[in-house]
C-alpha cells in the first residue's frame, strides 16, 4: 500500500494533466478511506507557492501541491505563478475534490514611476516592484483587456529572457544554449524563468565537457571563481546554479541588463486587470532594509490607492536568518505586520517554494512568528471566503457587490469575510446555495447558507 501511494503521488507530478488528475482521485479516494497517514491540521498556511507552470525547485506540479498541503494538514494552500494562470482551474480543481481551502494568482514584476529613484522589494534595481494578483477562480477570457495585459506581461518576461541568453551565450562560448530547443521544454507549459535557464545552462555544460576536471575549469573561468570552489559546488546543483544566477544574471553579470522605461508594465495597469477580473491585487513586502520600504505604513498606504487591497510577505526571509540580522529583521516584519493591520490590509503569507531549501509551510511555531499567527491565518481565511463566494455566487472581497455592501468600511468587509473563510470547508449542498444566491445575495443570506 505504501509503494502505491508514493508511486501515485509521483505521478501527480507527471506532464500530462489526466494522469495528475487520476492520480489524485485515487489518493482522494484512499484518503476517504482511511489509508493514508494526515497530519493534525494546526491553522497553518502556505499562500505562496510556485508550481510548474513557473518554477518549483520539488517539481511539484498544482495537483501536487495540493495534495501535499491537504496531507500535511494546511488550512488553506495558494499558488502563484510568474506572469501566467495556467495552474489555476488545475489547482482549485483539486482542492475541491479534497475538500482544501484554496486560492490561486500570478506574480509578476511591475514598475512604479513614483519611486523612480528608490529601491523597494527587487533589489538594486530602483522602481522595480514584485507584484501579486490572487483570488482569481480562472483565467480571463480570450481577447479581453485582462487577457491581453497578462500575454504582455508574459511577453516582456520572454524578451528579457531572449536578451540574457544572448548576452550569456557570447560569454560562455562554446556553451550555448537554443531557447526554443533547450529551455522551453523544461517547462510545463512554454513559461520559462531563470531558474529553467540555470538549469538549461548546467546540462549544456555537462554536454559540452562531459570530463568534470575540464567543466570545473571552464566555469572557473566564466565566473571568475576560484576551480577549487566551482569542483565543490559542481555536486551540488541548487547552491552551483544560484552560483551561475549570481555571476552572470544578477546585477553586474554579463546577462544582467538594468531595467529600462518599459521592461515591466506599469503597477496600475496590472492592477486594474486584476481588479477588473474580480482578483485581489497585493502589495509585496520583502524586508524592510530597503529605502523604498523603510516606512512600511507610508508604502502600504501608498500601494492602498495603487489599488492593493492585501499585503503579501515571506516571513522566512525575517526571522529565520543569520543572527546577526535576525533582531533588525524580526523588528521589520513587526512593523510591518503592524503597518498592515493599522491600516485594514490583510496579510497573506508563504514560502515560494522555487529555491531548494525553501520550506513547504513556514515555522509558526518559532518566537518571531508566534505573535502574528492569528494575523496570518485571518489573511488566509479572508482570501480563501473571497475565493470561495468568487467560484459561486460570483461576488467577492473586491468590486461592485464588496462596495455596494460595505463601502469604505473595511474592517466590517474584512470581519465578513474572516467569518466565512474561518467556517468549515461546505459541502456541495451548501456551494450550490451560494451559488443560486448569486450576485444579488445579501451578506446575511450567505452567512446563513455557511451555517453562520
Amino acid at each position: 500500500m505504501l509503494h502505491d501511494i508514493r508511486k501515485l503521488t509521483l505521478q501527480l507530478d507527471s506532464p500530462n494533466a489526466a494522469k495528475r488528475r487520476a492520480a489524485l482521485d485515487q489518493l482522494a479516494r484512499l484518503a476517504r478511506a482511511g489509508k493514508v497517514e494526515l497530519i493534525p491540521r494546526k491553522g497553518w498556511v502556505n499562500l505562496h507557492c510556485h508550481t510548474t507552470f513557473s518554477y518549483n525547485a520539488y517539481g511539484y506540479s498544482p495537483t501536487r501541491f495540493a495534495w501535499e498541503a491537504f496531507r500535511q494538514g494546511l488550512e488553506v494552500a495558494g499558488i502563484v505563478d510568474f506572469d501566467v494562470l495556467d495552474g489555476t482551474a488545475e489547482f482549485m480543481e483539486a482542492g475541491r475534490l479534497l475538500g482544501l481551502k484554496t486560492t490561486a494568482g500570478f506574480e509578476t514584476r511591475v514598475f512604479i514611476r513614483e519611486y523612480h529613484d528608490r529601491v523597494i522589494n527587487s533589489p538594486k534595481e530602483p522602481g522595480v516592484y514584485y507584484l501579486v494578483g490572487t483570488g482569481f477562480v480562472s483565467g480571463p477570457a480570450s481577447g479581453t483587456p485582462a487577457e491581453r495585459t497578462l500575454r504582455d506581461m508574459a511577453g516582456r518576461a520572454r524578451q528579457r529572457n531572449l536578451a540574457m541568453v544572448a548576452k550569456i551565450n557570447g560569454h560562455l562560448d562554446p556553451v550555448r544554449l537554443d531557447y526554443e530547443r533547450d529551455v522551453l521544454p523544461l517547462t510545463a507549459a512554454g513559461n520559462a524563468t531563470e531558474r529553467h535557464m540555470l538549469a538549461a545552462y548546467e546540462a549544456k555544460a555537462q554536454e559540452v565537457f562531459p570530463d568534470e576536471a575540464a567543466r570545473a575549469e571552464f566555469w572557473s573561468q566564466k565566473l571568475g571563481d576560484p576551480p577549487d570552489k566551482v569542483r565543490a559546488a559542481l555536486g551540488n546543483s541548487p547552491a552551483f546554479r544560484d552560483l551561475i544566477r549570481s555571476r552572470l544574471m544578477k546585477h553586474g553579470g554579463v546577462g544582467y541588463a538594468q531595467p529600462e522605461a518599459g521592461s515591466f508594465p506599469p503597477i496600475e495597469d496590472v492592477n486594474r486587470m486584476t481588479l477588473s477580473e474580480g482578483a485581489v491585487p497585493s502589495g509585496c513586502w520583502l524586508d524592510g532594509t530597503s529605502a523604498g520600504e523603510a516606512d512600511p505604513r507610508a508604502h502600504f498606504a501608498f500601494l492602498r490607492d495603487k489599488g492593493c487591497v492585501t499585503i503579501t510577505i515571506i516571513p522566512d526571509r525575517n526571522w529565520d536568518v543569520p543572527e546577526s540580522e535576525r533582531a533588525l529583521k524580526v523588528g521589520k516584519l513587526n512593523e510591518a505586520v503592524a503597518a498592515a493591520r493599522s491600516l485594514d490590509l490583510p496579510v497573506l503569507v508563504g514560502t515560494e517554494m522555487n529555491k531548494s531549501g525553501n520550506k513547504f509551510v513556514d515555522g509558526f511555531d518559532s518566537p518571531a512568528m508566534t505573535p502574528h499567527l492569528a494575523e496570518f491565518r485571518r489573511g488566509a481565511h479572508i482570501i480563501w471566503a473571497h475565493t470561495l463566494l468568487r467560484m459561486t455566487a460570483g461576488v467577492g472581497y473586491t468590486g461592485r457587490w464588496a462596495d455596494r455592501h460595505f463601502g469604505d468600511r473595511t474592517r466590517d468587509k474584512n470581519e465578513f469575510f474572516q467569518r466565512i473563510g474561518a467556517a468549515p470547508y461546505p459541502s456541495e449542498d451548501v456551494m450550490r446555495e451560494l451559488a443560486k444566491l448569486g450576485m444579488d445575495a445579501e451578506p446575511e443570506a450567505i452567512s446563513t447558507a455557511m451555517g453562520l
